[in-house]
């Protein structure tokens, strides 16, 4: 029986992805518009395998939508995992924040 990825999982999978300068670098142009392999390829200071493996990498993370037209095939952003790393970390700073509150409130109680 396969087990469905948790939020967790697919956050940190996101995270992972988007720790590599290249792979943000292939996020940010295909974000501009659909490319397919050789057209990321002519961008970057690397091969084609490898700039694949990013690819690769980024799909497993769920940050890619990929169409075929032909034997081609063509790759876009899917936002909707940034979206709820967006979320979380919203919903992380908000913790912080409050606890940071509370911290100043204790600190700064005359006794």
């Amino acid at each position: 029986m396969t087990m469905l990825p948790t939020p967790d999982d697919r956050r940190s999978a996101c995270l992972a992805a988007l720790a590599d300068p290249t792979r943000r670098a292939i996020l940010e142009l295909l974000a501009r518009r659909r490319l397919h392999v050789e057209e990321l390829a002519a961008h970057f200071p690397i091969s084609r395998p490898a700039v694949s493996k990013h690819l690769r990498t980024l799909k497993q993370a769920g940050l890619l939508s990929e169409s075929h037209e032909g034997r081609r095939a063509f790759y876009g952003v899917n936002a909707q995992p940034l979206r709820e790393v967006e979320q979380w970390l919203a919903a992380q700073r908000r913790v912080w924040e409050t606890s940071l509150m509370k911290l100043k409130r204790l600190v700064e109680r005359d006794d």
